[in-house]
């Protein structure tokens, strides 16, 4: 067991970069295998780990000790660390074909990982510093720990007194024309709000006088021949959660699937979306992949118009690199006629360990879309990408905006009355990345104040945490940015 321990604590020392860990490595010996190691802090935790033959480097002479670990390789060091038996039966995931197939079969056998769905392990996909320690409690046969409880932030700015603009506010829902629930939790299924989705109107639920978390088994959809308006509003009492392995709601004007009701999908009125009152945690667009479909791991809206008002969203994600893909919560395009996407007293993050990640955009991104920010909260985000955009040769890009990541031409973003603190970006704009192309977009912040959100690469002069191009200077008022 000693050496077991000995081990795996050299293999979080060297994957410490990946991983953000600041353990001591120890001293490395006189002479290395490895040439990319020499005078990296974890040289010494990855000669031990190669000569104890838990790692072969990422070729024969180098190790490459500043690049991500992927969750397959995370299995080969594990499973050679612990010398793990050969199972007995298949694990029946789908998807790990390959090099690292019998690495990942043992673990699974040896009871270390359930995968990331019930069918997939996802070994392409980053190792978070949640899934190491769930790795680590397994596989040194810890009992897991129940946390006091800890309520989660409520929605919006608490000082936020800014007056909600035109279209801005909530919808009303005196007369709904669908009720999810029967007045009792066990009414409130995945299943009924997908079909309540489908057939659209105004949605509301009655899921009993308690908060109720419904975990989505599969994707709310947006028909877009019903509506027009199309409301979905949880009464401050529901959460719909994407179980870390869905995205909860679309709407696209463009995709057939969903019916194509104009030539011009792009550029529609309708359907006309708002969610309200309404907690989204856990979602996951990571296989979406990293073109048009990827980003937004809770909601993804392409053409009519989308709104949020008094709405949470908690650590949802979507591809954790790639130079376009963006919005770990949120992703929008192609809004009717250039009018603003309107996020009125919501939250995203707001608290550590609450926040939202992706590529780009760790809370919001979109392409080309003005969005109006009234009395919100944005804190705790992530843009986890690396590279930038267009990507650095060797890069697989990203990283841009921990927050908001805005790009296209003719847009506008407006703050007002809101904060955006505690974000972080791996290159540009640690609470804002806005890039205009043809520098036309203006950004405009009002009684607003940004602090603490850290560009690790890139950023405006003046502005800390904002990386701005645009048509002039940010206009700023009666606001703090440091």
């Amino acid at each position: 067991m000693r050496r077991v321990l000995c081990s795996i604590f050299v293999v979080v020392i060297a994957v410490g970069t990946a991983l953000g860990t600041a353990a001591a490595a120890p001293a490395p010996p006189a002479g290395g295998h490895f040439v990319d190691d020499d005078g990296n802090g974890h040289e010494g935790a990855i000669e031990a780990i190669r000569a104890e033959g838990i790692t072969h480097g990422c070729s024969p002479t180098r190790y490459c000790p500043n690049d991500p670990v992927t969750r397959g390789q995370m299995a080969a060091f594990l499973n050679r660390a612990l010398d793990l038996p050969s199972p007995t039966n298949p694990s029946g995931f789908t998807d790990t074909a390959g090099t690292f197939q019998n690495d990942i079969e043992r673990l699974r056998a040896a009871g270390i990982t359930v995968g990331c769905a019930p069918t997939r392990y996802c070994p392409d996909r980053a190792v978070t510093r949640g899934e190491m320690a769930t790795f680590l409690m397994r596989a040194l046969d810890l009992e897991e720990l129940t946390p006091d409880p800890r309520p989660l932030p409520l929605a919006g700015n608490p000082d936020g007194t800014a007056p909600i603009p035109a279209g801005g506010d909530a919808e009303s829902i005196a007369s709904p024309d669908q009720v999810i629930g029967d007045g009792t939790p066990a009414g409130c299924t995945s299943a009924a709000v997908v079909a309540a989705v489908s057939q659209g109107g105004v949605i509301t639920f009655d899921c009993g006088p308690a908060p109720i978390t419904i975990e989505m088994l599969s994707t709310a959809k947006v028909f877009n021949n019903t509506g027009p308006e199309i409301v979905i509003d949880g009464g401050g009492l529901v959460t719909l959660s994407g179980r870390g392995e869905r995205r909860i709601l679309y709407m696209n004007t463009c995709d057939q699937a969903q019916v194509w009701t104009t030539p011009h999908c792009q550029n529609q009125d309708h359907p006309r979306l708002t969610v309200q009152n309404l907690t989204f945690i856990d979602g996951d667009a990571t296989d979406h992949g990293i073109d048009l479909e990827g980003g937004g791991g809770a909601i993804w809206v392409r053409g009519g118009r989308f709104k949020i008002v008094n709405s949470r969203f908690f650590s949802n994600t979507c591809a954790s690199t790639g130079p376009d893909v963006a919005g770990g919560a949120v992703r929008v395009f192609s809004q009717y006629q250039g009018l603003p996407v309107y996020i009125t007293n919501s939250t995203f993050g707001g608290a550590a360990g609450q926040g939202n990640d992706c590529s780009n955009g760790g809370a919001i991104g979109s392409i080309g879309v003005s969005m109006t920010f009234t009395n919100s909260l944005l804190s705790d985000n992530t843009a986890t990408g690396w590279g930038a955009n267009p990507l650095r040769a060797g890069t697989p890009g990203g990283g841009n905006g921990g927050a908001i990541a805005n790009d296209g031409n003719l847009f506008t973003l407006t703050l007002s009355d809101t904060v955006i603190t505690d974000n972080v970006a791996n290159e540009g704009g640690g609470g804002v990345f806005f890039v205009s192309n043809n520098r036309t977009g203006h950004l405009v912040i009002s009684d607003s104040t940004l602090a603490r959100n850290d560009s690790l690469g890139f950023e405006t002069n003046g502005y800390p945490g904002i990386f701005y191009l645009g048509n002039g200077a940010p206009m700023v008022s009666n606001s703090s940015i440091t």
